[in-house]
């Protein structure tokens, strides 16, 4: 039912429906589309009876979509982002690049890659609007698979065929203790799995390797806490509660001095590879495309100055990206 109505709606329908979906309320979302309320309740009643379906349950404080709703919701956001992609590609055939970009990035990357990647944009790319999301790499992952960015950087590689990916860099991975914490310069994974640690949880990409890296040596990760925020990591090591494992750059920075003390793996040391991941390279606007110049521009400029503390260039070949959060 949901898909045979689909058809006979059009694209007006479907952003008043998204926004009342984002707004959660009639009246906001009637106040940000500059449409009367009963206008708006009139196009969701007609869009609720061509799918024969209801959309959205109402309760005192306003509506929450129904599964349906949820799908819908899902659907449309892809529709309309390939909608405006498209416009915009036609419309910037025969001039500059122009129109919105949205790239989801984790935020250990964020930290360093978003400012010099927006002032670089806004000197050679005046046309695009650039808009930056941060998260933790899983959910970044989601953002890129529902339509809610455009590209994104992540930590992955493997074929799936769904996603593509071409590779930006590799760095290295560290274990990062309390100032003053009795701890070698060089670790083992098994010295590691017999720390306190707080890691983040298993969904997450730096987990899953680690837990990788210790089954491999028949060890076993045990954390006293898992925490999907980097962020809030860095302030519990800092504080003496425990050891974790991060990104080289993202705790030698001038603000982390004195505060953490830093191991690295033996060996050869732990490293993870970086990838600028879309859902069809080939399909990609002209705006996403010139974006993703861009930023490779500003990653090579970044590690090149040494910026990106224990990261170099990553050479090879595009490759697909799977469905597993990293």
């Amino acid at each position: 039912m949901l898909v045979m109505g689909f058809a006979k709606m059009d694209l007006k329908q479907l952003r008043y429906f998204l926004a009342i979906a984002e707004e959660g309320t009639l009246s906001a979302a009637a106040r940000r589309l500059n449409v009367a309320q009963p206008a708006l309740t009139h196009h969701l009643r007609n869009m609720e009876t061509e799918l024969g379906v209801e959309l959205f349950r109402r309760h005192p404080r306003g509506v929450a979509l129904t599964e349906a709703g949820s799908l819908l919701r899902q659907r449309a956001t892809l529709l309309l982002s390939e909608f405006e992609r498209t416009r915009d590609d036609i419309r910037n055939l025969e001039g500059d690049p122009r129109g919105e970009v949205r790239l989801g990035l984790p935020a250990t990357i964020s930290e360093i890659l978003s400012v010099p990647l927006i002032l670089s944009a806004q000197d050679a790319l005046p046309g695009i609007k650039l808009t930056i999301a941060e998260a933790m790499s899983g959910f970044v992952l989601d953002w890129l698979k529902e339509g809610l960015v455009d590209i994104a950087v992540l930590y992955l590689r493997d074929p799936s065929g769904e996603l593509s990916s071409e590779p930006l860099l590799r760095e290295e991975l560290v274990v990062v203790s309390p100032h003053g914490a009795e701890i070698g310069e060089r670790v083992s994974m098994r010295d590691l799995c017999a720390r306190n640690l707080v890691l983040p949880s298993r969904t997450h990409g730096l987990r899953m390797q680690l837990e990788q890296e210790a089954a491999a040596v028949g060890a076993t990760l045990q954390p006293i806490n898992e925490l999907d925020s980097f962020v809030n990591i860095k302030r519990l090591v800092a504080a003496g509660h425990c050891s974790s494992v991060l990104p080289l750059h993202a705790v030698t920075h001038a603000k982390d001095k004195g505060r953490f003390r830093i191991s690295h793996f033996d060996g050869n040391g732990l490293f993870r590879d970086v990838f600028l991941v879309a859902r069809e390279r080939k399909t990609l606007s002209h705006a996403c495309a010139a974006i993703s110049m861009k930023l490779q521009e500003c990653v090579e400029s970044i590690v090149e100055k040494g910026e990106w503390r224990g990261a170099f260039p990553m050479v090879g070949q595009d490759a697909n990206v799977s469905d597993s959060r990293q």
